[in-house]
């Protein structure tokens, strides 16, 4: 498996950069050929599921997802969602971790990932290719605008 470890900081506080990080559908518009249906009703929690779905021509796999931890920010606590990756083409879990900042909130996020039928001689450019998309959704979905993210 390769493993992702993307860290941000942001001016958001703890709660608005929770908020939009575990805004499922809102991850699409940084995932490119990429739609998101949350399948179970709301709010989040544990037992949330949600298929991310890609399709680029005649090739395309959906990416489903399932909420196994959830404990948002609360009284200075840090935030903690995991996610289990239940799909036949990618499986593995993230991590996503918001907590408190001296100029906002800090983001971690940690993913396992793994792409079926892919040999492990590939982990390492999985890893770099996935530090480099997850870092560029991680800071869109923190700033509407640049200057969110610091």
């Amino acid at each position: 498996m390769a493993l992702i470890r993307v860290e941000r900081q942001s001016r958001l506080s703890v709660e608005e950069a929770w908020r939009r990080l575990t805004d499922w559908q809102r991850h699409a518009a940084h995932a490119p050929l990429t739609t998101i249906i949350v399948t179970t009703p709301p709010p989040t929690g544990p037992g949330t599921r949600f298929v991310a779905r890609t399709d680029a021509g005649r090739f395309g796999f959906d990416d489903p997802m399932e909420v196994v931890r959830w404990e948002p920010p609360s009284g200075g606590r840090p935030g903690h969602c995991t996610l289990a990756k239940r799909g036949s083409v990618i499986t593995g879990w993230a991590e996503i971790e918001v907590r408190l900042h001296a100029r906002g909130s800090q983001v971690v996020w940690l993913e396992d990932l793994r792409v079926a039928k892919l040999p492990r001689l590939f982990d390492t450019p999985t890893a770099w290719s996935g530090r480099l998309f997850f870092g560029r959704a991680v800071a869109g979905l923190l700033s509407e605008q640049a200057r969110d993210v610091i």
